[in-house]
């Protein structure tokens, strides 16, 4: 699948999370809706579709992560497009990272948040996800020198 339409999965996801969201609608009916409309391939509603579920599938786990590394934000206060993007990154990152790059996920993420954010959302998106990229990172590096041998 072409990286552009990896892109318009992602923008797709985000908005079906969004949109669920703030309308208080189930996530599957809203993606259902949502990737018929679309003018996506199969490939790309595929994407899209296992992004969602993922973030839905992962969320309370995501919302933990998110919540440990922006504690002056608390999730309820946090601007929804913040909060969705966010979601949607951290399931690439840290639950479904066979997809893409750590950097593509992230530069993905702060893409969106530019687009669809405030002004400094771009900015509190990249350094959230920086954080988790970090620990992420650190736990990796603990995990593999603690195995291995003497």
């Amino acid at each position: 699948m072409p990286s552009g339409s990896r892109r318009r999965s992602r923008i797709l996801a985000f908005q079906v999370l969004f949109e669920a969201e703030q309308h208080e609608q189930p996530v599957a009916s809203t993606l259902e809706r949502r990737v018929t409309e679309s003018d996506l391939d199969d490939a790309a509603r595929t994407f899209a579709s296992d992004l969602v579920a993922g973030v839905d599938e992962h969320r309370a786990a995501i919302d933990e992560v998110i919540s440990r590394h922006a504690p002056a934000f608390p999730l309820d206060e946090m601007a929804p497009v913040d909060r969705n993007v966010l979601r949607l990154a951290i399931y690439e990152v840290l639950f479904d990272n066979r997809r893409a790059p750590l950097r593509v996920a992230i530069n993905e993420a702060v893409e969106i948040a530019k687009g669809y954010g405030s002004e400094s959302s771009g900015r509190f998106v990249n350094g959230v996800l920086g954080a988790v990229a970090l620990e992420a990172a650190e736990r990796n590096e603990s995990a593999n020198h603690g195995s291995a041998p003497s």
